[in-house]
């Protein structure tokens, strides 16, 4: 089976010196560019953070200082990059939590405000959890009986995630061929910034975390003015903080 794409789709995975989406940054990107007729283009290139790989983020990737101390920069490449997913859907393995708001916020530090909210996604973690409740390597094993050499090598997981799209398709007979059906069937939430913070809940902007978890942005904003200045000068994300303020912006304008 391949792939019914009304464009072309990009199956991506990232690796990163972290999971904090604000300070992290990535150290390796893999993509599978799939073209609408079945084509496929692999690329994989090391990525230099500009800061240190902690111990524990190598022991998990296998990536140290040494290995990309000559890599370019993500500045270096987001223009190429930019350029390289436009016109595309996204498919991965765990997007929605982590590998788009990461990327997101690379462009942005980049100073290209690329907007991934365009694109179908596809999550195939999503899918995966919603029929079997598994892991990666486990879903490499379930769907296409396979042992998933090399985990956490950025290219290794884009081709078994890939491979484990086929397969879900292959098993799953209400699961249609279609980027626009599996992206809605595999999006858990309806986020407004990359990091989830900010959802739409009935047509209203609500956050989804800490002390105001579920309540009206707009609400808290106007009964709590602080709230939005411990945000913006806290530990969040860019396009959180660009969010919260076109929210702010319009409560100006209503």
């Amino acid at each position: 089976m391949k792939l019914n794409l009304k464009r072309p789709i990009i199956i991506f995975d990232l690796e990163a010196t972290g999971l904090n989406l604000a300070t992290d940054r990535i150290v390796e990107i893999s993509t599978i560019k799939v073209s609408i007729d079945g084509k496929e283009e692999v690329e994989s290139r090391k990525i230099n953070p500009g800061m240190h790989i902690p111990k524990e983020s190598s022991d998990i990737h296998g990536i140290t200082d040494e290995d990309v101390k000559d890599a370019p920069s993500f500045k270096d490449i987001a223009k190429r990059l930019m350029l390289y997913i436009e016109g595309c859907d996204l498919a991965g393995y765990n997007l929605f939590k982590f590998d788009i708001p990461l990327l997101a916020e690379e462009f942005l530090r980049a100073g290209l405000n690329v907007d991934l909210r365009k694109r179908k996604v596809v999550d195939v973690q999503n899918i995966f959890h919603k029929m079997e409740q598994r892991t990666l390597s486990a879903a490499y094993k379930f769907y296409c009986n396979k042992k998933l050499e090399n985990a956490h090598n950025a290219e290794a997981d884009t081709r078994a995630t890939y491979e484990v799209l086929m397969s879900q398709l292959d098993k799953y007979g209400d699961l249609k061929n279609d980027v626009a059906f599996l992206a809605d069937f595999s999006t858990r939430t309806q986020n407004l910034d990359y990091a989830g913070r900010i959802v739409m809940q009935n047509n209203v902007p609500v956050f989804n975390f800490g002390k105001h978890k579920g309540r009206k942005v707009k609400e808290i904003l106007a009964e709590e003015p602080a709230y939005y200045s411990w945000i913006i000068n806290g530990d969040f994300t860019l396009d959180t903080k660009r969010v919260l303020t076109e929210i702010r912006l319009s409560m100006m304008k209503d």
